[in-house]
């Protein structure tokens, strides 16, 4: 009878405990809960911590309160002025109304895919309103806060509010930025074939400026070094005609000397008459043959 009663007590102790264990349920800090009973809201716990329930009878849902994130996949998007957009978004939101959502949306999946929807509808309402270059950079900033907004109206019947919706990447399309590409590069080698010719040109009329230049300078310096050479020839001859008339004999002299160091410079061989006037000074120093005496 004690085994019996020990096993009785074992067994009402451990129904006791699963009891009390089924009771009570832990609400974490990045968690939110909804405590259900029959499908009916009994209590919604927002602050972490030790929460007590009737077991068996209430049910807990626990929906995460922490900012999500929703990333749109690539699409691609017409603008206003018929440029074919591929746009790149993402959003990120909370649940701030838990009974809401769940009434609505239940899963997190769920309200993943709906607000796909939303956001990729109004991307293509507002980035298909707009022109692309106000997409890409002047109204850029404008665009998305209207985009969050109209995202947003939709969210909050569901119990979601949109913290951010930013368009990350809005490019042309691969073929169409090859394109882009090939037109900029046409464009940049016109300009620098227009530069290389205006580069040119300038060369030529530095090259012709010089080549006129040298040929002045030139010329300058000709009629210069002629005046010079003029000028230094009628000194030279003005000193031979003062040497002269000072002292005709050695200028005659100075002179016979100058030929035939000339004379004998690379050929000597002359065809001349021994007797001949070019020879005085080899025949007589003085340059004239010695005066007779007289009487004989």
């Amino acid at each position: 009878m004690k085994g019996l009663a020990g096993g009785i007590a074992a067994i009402l102790l451990a129904v006791a405990a699963y009891i009390g264990f089924s009771s009570v349920f832990t609400v974490s800090q990045t968690d939110q809960a909804l405590v259900l009973r029959f499908g009916q809201l009994i209590k919604i716990v927002q602050e972490p911590g030790l929460n007590f329930k009737l077991p068996f009878i209430d049910t807990v849902v626990r929906i995460d309160k922490r900012i999500l994130a929703l990333d749109l996949a690539e699409k691609e998007v017409v603008a206003a002025d018929q440029k074919r957009l591929i746009v790149d978004a993402f959003a990120r939101y909370r649940i701030i109304n838990p009974l809401l959502f769940y009434q609505s949306l239940k899963t997190v999946e769920i309200a993943n895919n709906q607000l796909d929807n939303f956001l990729e509808s109004a991307l293509r309402n507002y980035v298909g309103a707009s022109t692309f270059q106000n997409v890409v950079r002047d109204r850029r900033s404008e665009l998305m806060a209207q985009i969050k907004e109209e995202v947003n109206q939709k969210a909050k019947e569901r119990g979601i509010e949109i913290v951010d919706v930013r368009i990350r990447r809005a490019d042309l399309p691969d073929a169409n930025s090859q394109a882009v590409y090939t037109r900029m590069q046409t464009a940049l080698q016109r300009e620098a074939a227009e530069f290389r010719a205006q580069g040119q040109e300038a060369a030529q009329r530095i090259r012709a400026k010089a080549d006129r230049d040298v040929v002045v300078i030139l010329a300058e310096a000709n009629r210069d070094a002629e005046r010079v050479r003029g000028e230094g020839d009628g000194t030279r001859n003005g000193i031979f005609a003062e040497a002269y008339s000072q002292d005709k004999d050695f200028f005659s002299f100075y002179r016979s000397m100058q030929a035939y160091e000339q004379s004998l410079v690379g050929d000597t061989r002359l065809v001349l008459s021994p007797d001949s006037e070019f020879f005085r000074y080899f025949r007589f120093p003085s340059g004239a043959p010695p005066a007779k005496a007289s009487g004989q």
